[in-house]
């Protein structure tokens, strides 16, 4: 039996519902891979709940599950306690050989991170953050002290297509010596939604209102129109592609004005059918060219762009719908028809399966 330690920084629904499929897949990885994923520490941005064995109960951390979701800190918890930083979660959890899981989607986290590669654990990210600072934080990230990709020790698969294998396809490509020359791709499930929406005719307002009722945006919408996410998205591939590129190189449209930027949520959004003429037209004229609009993220050695786009309706990503989405590479073996890439790329379910997924795979690779 390969028993490996986990430390998890960040309780909310990523992080809750990873936890909840070790639980759930306790039988499977023992009979299909011999393994068992032991639970050390939880954390969230207050507290911090740990043990010195091997491992907190099963039955605690499902209790601790229900409590999370209640909406309780995990410093209130029985034998839990108030805890200054990720960094100091991950220092009091770890046990050799540990993986520590950034669920978070905190920027402090990246501290934690470095230290327990240098300490000798192995990391897993579906944060963003960490990866999108400073170059010299991506590289004690993703690389070895000699400047070699540390793929043996770090993952981060879920940070750009939640559990669509977007990542791996990009270094698969590198690792082959095939020179990837751009990828495009519609790297938001939210802002598949609201394309999806123009294409059918709807108001910008309107769709934009129904995705937030279904839980698809945050809870200011300005999080995802704005654009910011994806452009994370966008450089983490460029790094992976090779290119040593902060995000204020990466070129971002908003999907609305500056005027409304500071507005409360509840004035943005009565203020969006404002913004219903200009998209209306703008679809309007792209299907005359028998197109559509899709919000998509470029990279390429030339630029790193992320903003509308419009494509042919016959196109991978003309032809993509809701949230699904949708990666293409163009490489020196998939050219000129691209290496394709579509499917579910957002929810919490999928993103906590893709981190499962990275730390199974780093289970059996030596610290």
């Amino acid at each position: 039996m390969v028993d490996v330690p986990v430390v998890v920084l960040g309780l909310g629904n990523v992080g809750r519902s990873f936890v909840s499929q070790i639980l759930s897949q306790r039988a499977f990885h023992d009979r299909h891979y011999g393994l068992r994923l032991s639970i050390r520490a939880v954390s969230d941005s207050q507290g911090l709940v740990c043990t010195g064995d091997g491992g907190l109960p099963d039955t605690e951390l499902a209790a601790i599950l229900k409590h999370k979701a209640a909406g309780r800190p995990l410093a209130e918890w029985p034998g839990g306690g108030a805890c200054d930083s990720p960094l100091d979660a991950a220092q009091q959890g770890t046990a050799p050989g540990s993986v520590v899981v950034d669920c978070s989607a905190a920027d402090a986290t990246a501290d934690a991170l470095q230290w327990a590669l240098e300490a000798g654990h192995r990391i897993v990210l579906a944060n963003k953050k960490p990866l999108t600072q400073d170059l010299a934080v991506w590289n004690r990230l993703t690389h070895t002290p000699e400047g070699t990709w540390n793929l043996g020790r770090s993952r981060w698969e879920t940070t750009v297509g939640s559990g669509l294998p977007v990542v791996a396809t990009l270094h698969r490509l590198v690792g082959s010596g095939d020179p990837v020359v751009s990828m495009d791709g519609a790297l938001s499930g939210t802002l598949g939604y609201v394309m999806t929406g123009l294409q059918q005719g709807k108001a910008f307002s309107e769709v934009v209102s129904e995705a937030k009722a279904s839980g698809y945006t945050e809870p200011d919408p300005r999080d995802d129109l704005g654009g910011v996410d994806v452009a994370r998205k966008a450089l983490i591939l460029a790094r992976g592609m090779g290119l040593d590129l902060s995000l204020a190189d990466v070129e971002i449209e908003s999907l609305y004005p500056e005027e409304v930027a500071d507005l409360t949520v509840d004035e943005f959004m009565k203020a969006l059918p404002t913004l219903n003429q200009g998209f209306q037209s703008h679809c309007a004229a792209a299907a005359r060219r028998n197109a559509c609009l899709r919000y998509v993220a470029s990279v390429s050695a030339d630029a790193v762009r992320v903003g509308l786009q419009e494509v042919t309706l016959d196109s991978p990503l003309g032809q993509l719908q809701g949230t699904d989405n949708l990666v293409q590479f163009l490489s020196g073996w998939y050219n000129p028809q691209p290496l394709v890439l579509q499917g579910r790329g957002a929810g919490v379910d999928a993103t906590a399966a893709g981190v499962l997924s990275d730390v199974v795979d780093l289970a059996f690779t030596h610290p």
